[in-house]
Parts: structure tokens; sequence; C-alpha cells
């Protein structure tokens, strides 16, 4: 049985927790999304359901306070990066209040033959069932819900269960800014309720941000039942380290890739990659800058730091060395640390290590590098520092992965497409690519008579 409930990651304490759902809950749920669409999506205008999202935005705004200190309880995010994540996602929100109109705009086609006209008109779908993480409360529900509601969709929002407190939160958000009921709907389902609301013929897709596991567990579902899905799945990113004019500088985008959330971030710094002549230079200072590093932050729960913990035992088992960051494992509390020495035959190599830990690796080439950064089963994002532009071009080319950033890090933006490829996942979103994926592009082909 799957228990919502919110666990105090830094003493263990549980704080609050919420009845699961009954499956008549859950069924009264789908059927409100779909009676809701009928109104929602099918006569609504995009100008009208722009206005609520607008008033969605403001209300994120004027709740930060309440919305992130819901976070810190949930995951033990630092409270400055809890305000900036609502901050964040009440410019998604914002975002697609003002650019619906121009993204699902009719898009004339271009005849090579005959009279008349065509056009693809977007279309919403209907209801949609969003699966979300821990590691970003109310960033993740922007990312899925502000495109979907925009196109016309409506949503059944299952939180993960250590999220209860913001995933109502965010419900209370949408009756407050006067969405109709069954547009937007919290539901604190189990996996086997999942499975069944997956399988409604009355759901159209299925969007799940989370564990490689649990995205293939949902597209196998989806699939048997012939539902489109977006998958936004683990990563370990590669940051590749090819030349520096200011080493200095580039350690230190290291450490925000590496720690930024206390290294619980898919889209993390993971595998640092860095050229021979810089190696020495680069793991001196990047261990000495996260051994001084005070995260004063907790995992998410104690069972993700024993995870971590198992991890690093397996890769210095195998023959790698930790150089620990300053402090003690205690329970959720994980000093950041460096893994050298990390063969390619060791198994941890090929995992994501979910928190402040970092493997830095030495490629004797540009090419090497490369096939280094390549050598994973996943395909998120990637970090290219180098002061040579046609290097970073060069090598942004030949990376294997959704995302690039060269020279910089924490660069996302709302009209940025976020996604990955492999076991990284598909489908994108943020941007115009988010609002594409869960509308009908129905073609509207007019013959002119005579």
């Amino acid at each position: 049985m799957t228990t919502y409930a919110v666990q105090d990651p830094r003493t263990g304490e549980l704080v609050a927790s919420y009845p699961t759902a009954t499956d008549t809950e859950v069924a009264a749920a789908v059927s409100a999304a779909d009676e809701a669409f009928g109104s929602w999506g099918r006569t609504s205008s995009v100008a009208d359901r722009a206005s609520l999202l607008l008033r969605v935005a403001q209300l994120h705004e004027e709740r930060a306070g309440e919305l992130a200190g819901a976070i810190v309880r949930e995951m033990g995010k630092p409270e400055e990066q809890a305000i900036g994540e609502v901050g964040f996602s009440a410019l998604i929100y914002r975002y697609y209040a003002e650019h619906a109109a121009q993204f699902l705009a009719d898009e004339p086609i271009a005849l090579l033959g005959g009279t008349g006209t065509a056009v693809v008109r977007r279309a919403p779908v209907g209801v949609l069932l969003g699966i979300m993480p821990w590691n970003f409360p109310v960033y993740q529900v922007a990312r899925f819900a502000a495109p979907n509601l925009a196109a016309g969709n409506t949503i059944l929002l299952k939180h993960a269960p250590q999220c209860p407190g913001s995933a109502a939160l965010q419900e209370q958000i949408f009756v407050d800014a006067g969405l109709p009921e069954g547009a937007y709907v919290n539901i604190y389902a189990t996996d086997e309720q999942v499975a069944d609301v997956i399988a409604d013929p009355r759901v159209q897709g299925v969007s799940l941000t989370g564990s490689e596991r649990a995205g293939a567990a949902v597209a196998e579902i989806a699939g048997r039942n012939l539902k489109k899905v977006v998958l936004e799945l683990g990563g370990s990113d590669p940051f590749l380290v090819l030349g520096a004019d200011d080493l200095d500088a580039t350690v230190e985008a290291a450490v925000d890739a590496r720690t930024y959330n206390t290294g619980q971030a898919c889209n993390a710094g993971k595998r640092f990659i860095v050229l021979e002549h810089l190696y020495d230079d680069f793991v001196d200072r990047f261990a000495r800058r996260l051994a001084e590093l005070d995260l004063a932050a907790p995992l998410a729960s104690q069972t993700a730091a024993a995870t971590l913990s198992d991890q690093v035992d397996r890769a210095v088992a195998a023959g790698a060395t930790l150089v620990p960051g300053a402090g003690e494992w205690d329970r959720a509390f994980v000093p950041a640390g460096v893994l050298v020495g990390v063969t390619p035959d060791n198994p941890v190599l090929r995992e994501e290590l979910f928190g402040p830990v970092a493997m830095v690796l030495r490629a004797g080439s540009e090419d090497e590098a490369v096939a280094m950064a390549n050598d994973t089963p996943y395909g998120l994002g990637s970090y290219v520092f180098t002061p040579d532009p046609e290097q970073a071009a060069r090598v942004a080319d030949r990376l294997d992965v959704g995302m690039v950033f060269v020279n910089g890090v924490n660069a996302d933006g709302v009209e940025l497409p976020f996604g990955g490829v492999k076991r990284s996942g598909f489908g994108r979103e943020l941007g115009r690519y988010g609002i594409e994926e869960f509308v009908n592009k129905k073609l509207i082909r007019t013959v002119r008579p005579g």
C-alpha cells in the first residue's frame, strides 16, 4: 500500500500523513477530469485559459513562503532554493499564459498542387495523468501542468508519496485561481490505482518524471493500452573540461553543477571528464572546494542517503578512491566528495549518483573525452567547458544527449526545451516543444469547388 506522509529528512520524524485515495475516489477523479474537458478543452478559448493560468502564476508568487515551507519539510531543500523553485514555477505558468495563443495558432501549409487550403489546427486530446517526483515538488508539476492546461487538456496529478502537502497546496491554487472543477485534480493514488487510471479509455496520455524503473513500468502499461507517454528519467550528465582560461571559475561551475539541490537533480553534472593536462590541478581544486562546503541540508530521506552510501562503498571496493568532503555521514546528511580512479569496469561508472558525490575521470584527448561522455546508458544533459568556440560546437554535435550547455551551468529557462535520449526518456517539456506533446495536430484540407 502506498503511504502518503511527510517525514522530516533531518530527523526521520513523521510530520503528517494523508489518507490514500479509495478506488471510488480515484474513479470519481477520472470522471471529474473527463467531464471538465467538455468545457475546459472544447468550449473555452485560449484567452480564457491563459487568464486563469496567469492567476495561477500570481498565486504561486503570493504563496511562495507557504509552498517553499512545504518543500523544505518534505525533502529537505535549503529554503533559499525552495523559494527559487516556486518563483521559477510561477514563471512557467506566466510563460504559457503569455505564449499559448502563439503556440496553438493554426499553421497554414503551402500546397504543392490542387486548389483550396490546408491548415494544421492544434487541439487538446483530453484527460492526462502526471506522475511527479520528490526532488522538485512544485517545479515538476508546473512543467507538466502549465502547457497542457493552456492547450485545453485536463490534469490528474499523482505526486510522490513524500510530497502530499505541497500536492494539496498546489491543487488549492488551481481551485482559488478559478479553474473549473475537474480541470486539475490531485489524487493520492496507489501504484495499482495508477495502472488502472492509465488503462482507462478516458485518459489519453501520461507524463512521468522519475526513476528509470518507474518509467519502464509506466511505459509498459501505457503501451499495452496505446497511450502516449512522455518520460523524463535519470541522468549521469558528463561535465567535460577541455580547456580553461580561468580554471577556478570552471571549478566553481563544477561545484554548482554537482551540489545544487544537494546533488539531487537528474540533470546535475555527475561525471567530470577532464583532459590530461588539467586533470591533477582540477581534482585538487575541486576536492578542496567541495571540502569547504557546508551543505547544511540533508538528502531527501535516510533511504536516499543509504543508497548513495552503498554506491560509494561499491565504487571503493572496485578500486576507486573517495576524497571526502567536510563532515561525517549522519542519517540523511551527506558531505560532498570526489571519487577518483573509477575504472571502466567499475559498476558505479554507469549508475546515477543522486547526491553530492562526483566522479572525476581522466581523458587523454578530445576524442577520448567524447567517447567517455557517451559511454553511459543515459542521455539527458551535458556540460562542455572550453575557451575554444569551434571545439565547443564540434563536441556539442558529437554528444548523445538531449541538452548541451557550453561554459555555463544553471542556464535552464522556461523557453528552453528539457528532455533526453536513450534511457533518460523521450519527449520534451518547457518552451514551445512542451506544449506540442499532448495536442492533436489536426489537418483540415479544404478543396475549392470548381
